[in-house]
């Protein structure tokens, strides 16, 4: 099993002074992750530090409020040959938009593509591409308003298939969100 964390969009100190306790409790329990895929908005160096802690490989991405030279995309492989894509998401307007997510996903030749800068979890299944994006782990505001709920996702990948977990901070208590996925789903 390969176990993935997706985070990103802190934007520690500038919006928010840290993760809240809950998740980051439970994201230290859980960790080391095979894999951090951080979705960029970091927006300083011992954000990123903190964040690559949480893994045994770490990929992040520039997001546009990012100082840091980070790149602009990763892709990487995963065990049974899941092409996972990874971006900031502010490459697309308007914020989000599926379609233009779905065109960078074929231009990067992924399966999965990994993007934040919402503000707002979502995983979806598109004409066997999905979409992921993790949200903001700390819940702050985005310029195209976003949900104000922290979250982040957790994908367990085993024997040819996918687990999507989003963790989410609402009224003091962690939920999840859970998604399966067959590799079957994301072969044309």
């Amino acid at each position: 099993m390969i176990r993935i964390l997706a985070i990103g969009d802190t934007h520690i100190p500038s919006r928010a002074r840290k993760i809240p306790d809950l998740l980051q409790v439970w994201l230290t329990r859980h960790a080391p992750f095979d894999i951090v895929a951080c979705t960029g908005d970091l927006t300083e160096e011992p954000v990123l530090r903190s964040l690559r802690s949480f893994g045994k490989t770490f990929y992040v991405v520039e997001g546009n409020m990012d100082w840091l030279p980070l790149p602009s995309q990763a892709v990487f492989e995963v065990e049974e040959d899941l092409r996972i894509g990874l971006i900031h998401g502010h490459q697309v307007f308007p914020r989000g938009n599926r379609q233009q997510l779905l065109t960078l996903a074929r231009r990067m030749d992924v399966q999965l593509l990994i993007s934040g800068h919402t503000h707002q979890d979502f995983c979806e299944l598109h004409n066997y591409t999905l979409l992921l994006n993790p949200g903001s782990a700390t819940g702050v505001w985005g310029g195209g308003g976003g949900s104000l709920i922290p979250s982040c996702a957790v994908l367990e990948v085993v024997e040819g298939h996918l687990l999507v977990r989003i963790l989410q901070v609402r009224k003091g208590s962690l939920f999840e969100k859970l998604f399966r996925f067959s590799f079957k789903d994301l072969l044309p």
